[in-house]
């Protein structure tokens, strides 16, 4: 019996050191991830509650995926990146300050910047080669924006897109016109915003009111087809109703047919 307990509480020993030494190994794991640097970016304490990651001018041409979790800051400027995917920053909900300026940005997907809503608080897309201002890229964000130096093109989309775009307001100043549609109204060289007496959709405005003008005019010679369709088609029909009434006696010559019997009579 003692060697029975005692081979039972080696093998109970031994599992229970597995066990242990595997939720070590995984506590160091999760931890490694969380808090090891980016390959070849320079990772710092920032303010004892999370990191700053710096990897500037490191010709990266994609943002990386090993970013730490605590991060708080970002630096990306002076690299090579086109464009920034959905969810590119999802799981990263202590970050305050981004970073993408002097790339080559020229698409920002929807949801680029999704789950930042919350944490926030800087956003630097300035000197890239962004175009087109697409709203849903923002959704949820209220920081504010550095938008300087690109060649935006102002259209009626954009006007559009203003009412429900949430960033700092005087972030949106930052949208100067390169290029516009239409492009004789004189946004171009103009801040956007600030353009109060700018409409951008005039020429849809206008391509309404033709359409309305066609509809009107579609409905009002179908109306006249069917009044002419009606008319010719009925006037057989009138002619002989009229013969009809021609023919029947009038009443002086009922008159003078009963004259004629009485003196007959």
């Amino acid at each position: 019996m003692p060697l029975l307990e005692s081979g039972w509480l080696l093998r109970h020993s031994v599992v229970m050191c597995l066990l242990l030494h595997s939720l070590v190994l995984m506590t160091f794991c999760f931890h490694h991830a969380s808090t090891s640097c980016s390959q070849g970016c320079y990772c710092s304490e920032s303010d004892g509650r999370g990191k700053t990651v710096r990897c500037s001018n490191l010709r990266l041409t994609e943002i990386p995926q090993d970013l730490p979790n605590d991060t708080q800051r970002i630096y990306l400027d002076f690299n090579l990146l086109t464009v920034v995917p959905s969810n590119a920053f999802w799981d990263l909900p202590m970050l305050s300050e981004l970073d993408l300026s002097n790339n080559e940005l020229a698409q920002l997907e929807p949801g680029a910047f999704r789950g930042l809503g919350p944490s926030l608080t800087f956003l630097d897309l300035s000197s890239n080669k962004l175009v087109n201002f697409n709203p849903e890229a923002f959704e949820g964000l209220r920081a504010r924006a550095n938008l300087t130096n690109n060649p935006w093109h102002c259209d009626c989309s954009l006007q559009l897109a203003m009412p429900f775009i949430h960033l700092e307001p005087l972030s949106l100043t930052g949208i100067v016109c390169e290029t516009s549609e239409p492009p004789d109204v004189g946004a171009e060289g103009v801040p956007f915003l600030l353009a109060q007496d700018l409409d951008l959709c005039v020429v849809m405005k206008k391509t309404t009111d033709v359409a309305m003008l066609v509809t009107m005019f579609g409905w009002f010679t179908m109306v006249i087809s069917y009044l002419v369709y009606y008319v010719r088609n009925n006037t057989e029909d009138a002619r002989r109703h009229l013969e009809y009434l021609k023919s029947l006696p009038t009443k002086q010559e009922q008159s003078e047919a009963s004259s004629t019997i009485s003196t007959v009579v």
